[in-house]
């Protein structure tokens, strides 16, 4: 990527909040060789969480939105793990999509496509990944995506 990641963030009119904090006992990644795993992010805006259930009180395309927050909260840990330099991202690895949603619901894909196509968007080709989207009956809080992610840096 010819531009820094941070530039191209401002292109697309994405500011990263600062990276959550934990909410029970664990640490919000961890790193092992070039890889950072990052935990479950959920749905921050303005400091609530976004509830909803898919299939009974929000819409794929509102789900994909959420999505996207959770998207933009990764990379938020990413360059909390790069020591405040998110020019240090190579690639996202994977990413694990969790959907809150009823039993006959049955577009997690496309729930979760909010945050590939973000990652995409923001990041090129390197933002292309592994990945898998899945259903869940409930999810803490009551939000309706949480997304967790492996990515490389340098």
């Amino acid at each position: 990527m010819s531009q820094s990641i941070q530039a191209r963030l401002a292109e697309l009119g994405v500011e990263l909040p600062d990276a959550p904090a934990p909410a029970a006992n664990y640490v919000p990644f961890v790193r092992v060789g070039d890889l950072v795993h990052i935990s479950g992010q959920v749905p921050f805006v303005d400091g609530k969480l976004t509830p909803g259930k898919l299939g009974e009180n929000m819409s794929v395309e509102e789900g994909a939105e959420v999505a996207k927050i959770c998207a933009i909260h990764l990379l938020a840990q990413v360059k909390k793990a790069c020591d405040g330099d998110l020019d240090r991202l190579v690639r996202v690895v994977k990413l694990v999509g969790f959907v809150n949603s009823t039993a006959d619901f049955g577009d997690q894909p496309k729930v979760i496509n909010g945050a590939s196509d973000f990652m995409v968007e923001a990041l090129g080709e390197a933002g292309r990944h592994a990945r898998s989207a899945v259903s869940a009956a409930s999810l803490p809080f009551g939000v309706p995506v949480e997304i967790e992610g492996i990515f490389q840096i340098k």
